[in-house]
């Protein structure tokens, strides 16, 4: 299993409508095959900074979501709302080791 933590730092007049946009795409995500996990978080005290926390099954998992439809149209049309690019970093999931344990959420 992998896991992708992806920062994202907003610029302050897009917040509400990359908020939209990224909810949007956690609900089309999580119905991904290969896709364990995926939260989408707020800093608490800088409501410009998020985080994307993502878990997949496999490397190859992970490839195929950035090849998804809801993907490229999210990655297209928030970026422009960024204040810098977006920067990711990729761990092994060392626990739970259960693939059912990480798959705990559905969309809201």
């Amino acid at each position: 299993m992998i896991a992708a933590c992806v920062f994202v730092k907003v610029k302050k007049e897009f917040i509400e409508e990359f908020s939209a946009l990224t909810s949007e795409n956690h609900k089309k995500s999580i119905e991904e095959e290969g896709n364990l996990r995926f939260d989408f978080l707020q800093k608490t005290d800088d409501p410009t900074e998020f985080l994307l926390f993502e878990v997949y099954s496999s490397e190859k998992a992970a490839l195929r979501h950035k090849d998804t439809e809801h993907y490229l149209l999210w990655k297209k049309t928030v970026e422009d709302m960024m204040e810098k690019p977006r920067a990711s970093m990729k761990y092994r999931t060392i626990l739970p080791k259960e693939e059912e344990k990480w798959k705990t959420q559905r969309s809201f």
